[in-house]
């Protein structure tokens, strides 16, 4: 099971570029400005938080590759780098949160 579980986070993680061939933005990742386009308004709470954090790989680019920012491999190997950190980040979570639980 966990063999299985493995290859389908790896095949996910490899075809995360892929999401590189569609247009606009992701459902749901939009800035303030852009959720005023498509709704009209933004909410009060989100316009007062919305500073409050920022994504270490913002808009899935690399730091310090602007040089290369336009580079489909480069744009490829930010999306294969936050799907690591996302898997890594959840999956570790998810293991002392199981760990912690059948502790009982």
């Amino acid at each position: 099971m966990i063999r299985n579980l493995s290859i389908g986070l790896i095949l996910l993680i490899i075809f995360a570029p892929l999401g590189l061939l569609a247009a606009g933005t992701a459902y749901g990742e939009w800035a303030p400005d852009e959720l005023k386009d498509h709704i009209g308004f933004v909410p009060h709470g989100l316009e007062e938080l919305s500073d409050l954090w920022h994504a270490p790989l913002q808009d899935y680019n690399i730091p310090n590759a602007l040089p290369f920012k336009d580079s489909k491999l480069v744009s490829s190997a930010g999306y294969i780098l936050s799907a690591v950190i996302g898997v890594i980040i959840s999956g570790s979570f998810l293991y002392f949160i199981g760990k912690k639980a059948t502790k009982h």
